[in-house]
């Protein structure tokens, strides 16, 4: 059966209905297949809407809606980044206590890998996606993975940790703003003025964010912002963290403290650091974002903010549950951060 026709004789689908009623597609489709988990108000606009048009979903969508895998797709950016490693264990481990398994594809940074991964996840009929990496953290979201992630959001709920615009994806995401605002009240307090940050881009949303924080709070403090004490091209990997301090401290750059923008890339930094001959914390201190393993192992222990991975991962499949069985959730929940302080960060010998 073709879809109904308005009168400008366009052919009308799930998402005019869901735009004309203010709601998502997905809860257009759980109004379909009568799901007893939506509000009556938003029913009763869903309803009229499809009266107005005699909308009818053909049947292999209601049969997709019906029915269910046990089982939640993880779209992942790397996990040999022990922040994802972290992420997605924590993930894993609250989904096995609510009765559900998971499904795992890392996108390698890759963005046709990505969208191939997300079609493969569901095609294996998972009951909801979570993402966390690639599309999801970039600062202006991408209009052609933004409509696939609105297709497939017709019966499958999505969750991201960051954001897409154009989308009705529930977000569950670190309060990055915070998290910059506990490294440098930390190294302030401990003297420092001339503060470095290593590592990612500024086409990141939680990377663009932190690095109009770090600038404001310069500000607060009266202190000149100097753009040479940013590395704005970098990654997330130890490799950059490397190249990017070296560069630095060849050009002799004066810095007493850099803020890596993760441990991986923190390691790469310390090894630059040593092998120049200077000392962490007496000559520079280091502190990190992500507080993995890495931060554990590497000497000295590094300084870094911590993300409660189990209360983050437990956020990310509660929600993505709530969405499954029709609950409402909040479009927005954040993880606060919390510093743990290690022997990487030090009082500043000169100011």
């Amino acid at each position: 059966m073709q879809p109904p026709k308005n009168g400008g004789n366009k052919l009308i689908t799930i998402y005019d209905i869901a735009r004309e009623a203010g709601v998502s597609p997905a809860t257009v489709s759980r109004v379909l297949t009568n799901s007893v988990r939506v509000r009556a108000e938003k029913r009763e606009k869903v309803l009229k809407l499809v009266e107005k048009y005699n909308f009818r979903p053909n049947a292999l969508a209601r049969s997709l809606s019906d029915t269910r895998s046990k089982t939640i797709g993880i779209l992942a950016a790397d996990v040999r980044n022990p922040y994802y490693a972290e992420l997605f264990v924590a993930c894993e481990q609250a989904a096995r206590d609510a009765g559900y398994t998971v499904l795992l594809a890392n996108t390698l940074g890759e963005i046709q890998r990505e969208q191939y991964l997300l079609e493969k996840l569901l095609e294996q009929r998972v009951d909801a996606l979570i993402q966390f990496g690639g599309s999801v953290d970039a600062l202006q979201s991408d209009g052609d993975y933004v409509e696939r992630i609105n297709r497939a959001m017709v019966h499958t709920p999505v969750v991201v940790t960051g954001k897409l615009e154009g989308t009705d994806c529930r977000m569950v995401r670190i309060d990055s703003t915070r998290a910059l605002e506990l490294l440098m009240d930390h190294l302030l307090g401990l003297g420092h003025e001339r503060i470095a940050l290593v590592g990612g881009r500024m086409n990141v949303l939680a990377t663009n964010m932190k690095f109009k924080r770090y600038k404001e709070i310069l500000e607060e403090h009266k202190i000149p912002y100097d753009p040479a004490l940013v590395a704005r091209d970098g990654e997330y990997n130890m490799e950059s963290g490397y190249q990017l301090m070296n560069e630095m401290l060849e050009q002799k750059i004066s810095f007493t403290a850099v803020v890596a923008v993760n441990d991986f890339a923190a390691a790469g930094i310390m090894r630059s650091i040593a092998e120049h001959g200077l000392r962490i914390p007496e000559d520079i201190s280091v502190v990190s974002y992500d507080n993995t393993y890495i931060a554990q192992v590497m000497i000295p222990r590094l300084t870094s903010v911590d993300y409660h991975y189990e209360e983050f991962g437990q956020k990310l499949v509660d929600t993505a549950i709530d969405l499954i069985e029709g609950r409402e959730t909040t479009s927005l929940q954040t993880v606060t951060p919390q510093l743990v302080v290690r022997e990487s960060s030090g009082v500043a010998w000169r100011k």
